[in-house]
């Protein structure tokens, strides 16, 4: 570790700065784009998919349009409004539906633990019986592998519309009793994502964990005036995913790498 004068240079051992570049977005974040559907819903109003994350916030810097955040989670039944330069985010748990109130409701989408969220951490809001069945939920959840664009939003209609069925039971449920209605749902959403988590420690281990290592160990060496955790420093830069816009849960995604 350096003492104040000593000399360092920039071929020394990468530190906690090379290693913060080398695994992404600052803290572990991932971000995309998030154009929210403007698909009419069964009960009148536009917008996507409730669903819950099981490991991740996300939070939403809003660009353009307006619209509601419709919620549930331990404090109840909630909405949200959603206009230019707001900013709202939610813990995992959270049960989250977009209502694209002006039709061009458009979003910037940070997620925690980048690589998580998308690895399927998040649980779509099926009727019981569905959530209940991994193979009904997986063959549910799934988009078709296919590049035509008619057939992916017919597929992600199905499954909008789907996991408003489920919502209108969830809402029924909580309303007549909030805490039996969370632990039947997170129940069903830890075992459907029980068998993945062996490859998120890993996932996270290697992102956002690995960061959060890094800045502890700048600290170390920076309360003894060492320099070494600031060589590798630099900027880095991603472009977005070529290709069309993604087929989301709530919307069409511009989505950028994790690294």
């Amino acid at each position: 570790m350096g003492e104040p004068g000593d000399e360092a240079s920039a071929s020394e051992a990468p530190g906690a700065a090379a290693a913060a570049l080398a695994r992404g977005l600052p803290g572990g974040i991932a971000v995309s784009r998030l154009r929210v559907y403007d698909w009419p819903t069964s009960d009148g109003r536009m917008g996507g998919s409730p669903h819950l994350h099981t490991t991740s916030t996300e939070g939403y810097v809003v660009l353009a349009g307006s619209g509601e955040l419709e919620s549930l989670s331990s404090r109840g039944l909630e909405t949200t409004p959603l206009h230019p330069g707001a900013v709202v985010w939610f813990t995992p748990g959270t049960v989250h539906r977009l209502i694209n109130g002006s039709g061009d409701l458009d979003i910037l989408t940070l997620m925690s633990n980048a690589g998580l969220p998308e690895a399927g951490d998040a649980v779509l809001t099926f009727p019981a019986e569905v959530l209940g069945d991994p193979e009904r939920y997986a063959a549910a959840a799934a988009l078709p592998q296919t590049d035509d664009q008619a057939e992916l939003e017919r597929a992600a209609r199905a499954r909008r519309d789907l996991a408003l069925e489920g919502w209108a039971e969830l809402r029924a449920q909580a309303q007549a009793d909030l805490d039996a209605a969370l632990s039947a749902l997170y129940t069903a959403a830890a075992r459907l994502v029980a068998p993945k988590t062996a490859r998120w420690q890993a996932i996270w281990r290697g992102g956002p964990a690995a960061q959060s290592e890094a800045t502890g160990s700048a600290l170390a060496s920076l309360a003894a005036a060492g320099t070494e955790s600031l060589y590798g420093s630099g900027v880095g830069t991603l472009a977005p995913l070529s290709g069309p816009e993604r087929w989301g849960m709530c919307g069409r995604l511009t989505v950028w790498p994790l690294v």
